[in-house]
């Protein structure tokens, strides 16, 4: 069976189910209809060659990123890591970062019982993450006296608090907090 007969098939079945036909061709309205879409999209595309929407795009010359290299099934996944900025560590080594970034955090927080609650929650997951025997780096990070950090929070805060003071007295102006309401308005 040739193409020809299997188009004139398809003409016959379209026309006993009741399928408009070009009168010209005699082909079926929808056959006709999806040629037109596409030479329609190929006078569309020539005619933003010719006024020039296509020059100056970012990377034009640039050879395709990624093109070259055999196929990865994961490739969205460690595109989205790379793009979100988004840490990937063992629970081991993301506690140590963590424990680093620990009094920044706290320091930003202005309410004792948050504090208490912060660190609560953090010496919860050390000891958790201890109990678990997974693979990896061992767990060296160590819990927080609770007491005790809320004692140095309350110390660098009142610092704080003081020197916002001292600049106040020395006739600096002291930052305006804009609320959401006048970040609102201004736009």
């Amino acid at each position: 069976m040739s193409a020809d007969d299997e188009f004139e098939t398809a003409d016959t079945e379209s026309v006993r189910r009741g399928v408009e036909r070009d009168e010209r061709t005699g082909r079926s309205a929808a056959a006709a209809r999806i040629a037109q879409q596409a030479s329609w999209v190929d006078l569309q595309v020539r005619q933003a060659m010719e006024r020039g929407e296509f020059d100056n795009l970012p990377g034009q010359g640039k050879p395709i990123e990624d093109l070259g290299v055999e196929h990865d099934p994961d490739w969205w996944v460690k595109k989205l890591v790379e793009r979100e900025h988004i840490a990937l560590l063992p629970p081991a080594l993301a506690l140590r970062k963590e424990d680093a970034e620990l009094e920044a955090r706290l320091d930003a927080i202005t309410v004792e019982r948050e504090v208490r609650r912060e660190l609560e929650d953090f010496n919860r997951r050390v000891v958790e993450t201890r109990r678990q025997l997974q693979g990896g780096p061992p767990v060296v990070t160590a819990t927080r006296d609770v007491d005790a950090e809320l004692a140095a929070w309350r110390e660098r805060r009142t610092a704080r608090i003081e020197a916002q003071r001292a600049t106040r007295a020395a006739g600096e102006p002291a930052p305006r907090k804009r609320t959401w309401w006048y970040r609102w308005r201004s736009r």
